[in-house]
């Protein structure tokens, strides 16, 4: 026996400590995916037996990688925003598919991606885990998971970027072809989480398309969610996109080359479905780390013709134009949260060389073709 046992090849300490667990059709059906790992779930649920599950000591998660955990502990988030958008309820032991990410949001988290496959958070309800950092006052706590392991194809650990149908290094033969010939280009922007971005977005658009234009939306950064995309859709928007089609759950600290060329790559996309404009959303407020470097690097201006400007209150309205003339961008209209106040409103066009519109004035034809840049 000595000698057999002498005779078998030696296993290293990693290899002893990996465990792998296969997935079968009835395993993948029951695992519950996320809005950020739509793209790979779709994979998953056609090919299972291409995939495995893996859990080693010192495993270090990068941000997009996939994993499967279970909910051990229901808080913040009671449900989970399905492939589909649907917001499926979850229950404490369930096996969920998300992505490890980083978030940055001032009235819920800010957590980093952890250093091990221990124990961490549902930091956004459309599939982000994380570690929590720091919370805002007014909430609970995190929904809690323990991860089963990170997911495995062909003996590669999958990252969203792995399946993600957009490539920001690999444009499409389409957007490709665009060059300076782009169409109008505005941006929406805003003073904070929560100040009508998305809102203001969706009613240019709609004001834009019941003027018989063919528009193109999208959202350059942020935490991936299938809210925002449905309501630039709902509005009317033929074709909509957002950074998690790139394969990014979030943009939260990415590398600054990376949000720069994604900005550029969504525009380029977008451009090339032969959209009348295109209309794209930069998510949190204007001091939010990535926004302000995006605000301050040329190739903003190069590819962003006008700003609609989303504001909460008249103080925010005021600095948020003079932050963005002070760059030199052309600053079309304020809409937003502040114009849900006639006395607000009125406060902040006293104080604004800029108009001041109604974000559902915005659905006018008239009032939204009026913000299109003339060339």
């Amino acid at each position: 026996m000595a000698a057999i046992a002498q005779s078998l090849p030696l296993q290293s300490t990693e290899a002893r400590n990996e465990l792998q667990q296969p997935i079968d059709a009835q395993r993948a059906s029951r695992i519950r995916a996320a809005y950020t790992t739509r793209f790979v779930a779709a994979q998953l649920q056609r090919n299972p037996q291409d995939f495995q599950i893996v859990r080693r000591a010192n495993m270090v998660p990068s941000a997009g990688d996939v994993v499967i955990a279970k909910v051990t502990e229901l808080g913040k988030h009671l449900r989970l925003q399905s492939p589909t958008s649907r917001r499926q309820l979850m229950f404490v032991g369930q096996e969920i598919m998300v992505a490890y990410g980083h978030r940055y949001a001032p009235d819920q988290f800010l957590a980093h991606v952890p250093n091990n496959l221990g124990p961490c958070q549902l930091v956004a309800g459309r599939g982000v885990a994380s570690e929590v950092i720091e919370q805002h006052a007014s909430i609970d706590k995190a929904t809690a998971l323990e991860p089963v392991g990170l997911l495995l194809r062909h003996g590669q650990v999958v990252n969203l970027r792995d399946f993600a149908p957009l490539d920001i290094h690999n444009e499409s033969a389409q957007a490709a072809q665009v060059g300076a010939k782009r169409p109008p280009v505005i941006a929406v922007l805003g003073t904070s989480m929560n100040s009508g971005k998305s809102t203001t977005l969706g009613c240019l658009v709609n004001g834009l398309v019941n003027a018989g234009l063919n528009i193109a939306a999208g959202k350059a950064t942020g935490t991936g969610a299938g809210n925002d995309p449905d309501l630039f859709t709902d509005a009317g928007a033929f074709s909509v996109c957002d950074f998690t089609d790139f394969g990014f759950p979030t943009t939260y600290k990415l590398d600054y080359e990376t949000v720069r060329s994604l900005l550029a790559a969504m525009i380029r996309e977008q451009s090339a479905t032969g959209a009348d404009a295109v209309i794209i959303e930069i998510a949190d407020g204007l001091f939010q780390g990535e926004t302000s470097r995006l605000l301050a690097d040329p190739i903003f201006a190069e590819h962003i013709d006008r700003v609609v400007f989303s504001a909460q209150d008249a103080l925010g309205a005021q600095a948020g134009e003079r932050i963005l003339l002070e760059v030199g961008l052309d600053v079309a209209a304020v809409s937003g949260v502040v114009t849900a106040s006639p006395l607000a409103a009125q406060e902040a066009q006293n104080q604004l060389s800029t108009a001041v519109i109604g974000t559902y004035d915005l659905c006018q034809a008239e009032v939204a073709t009026s913000l299109l840049p003339t060339r």
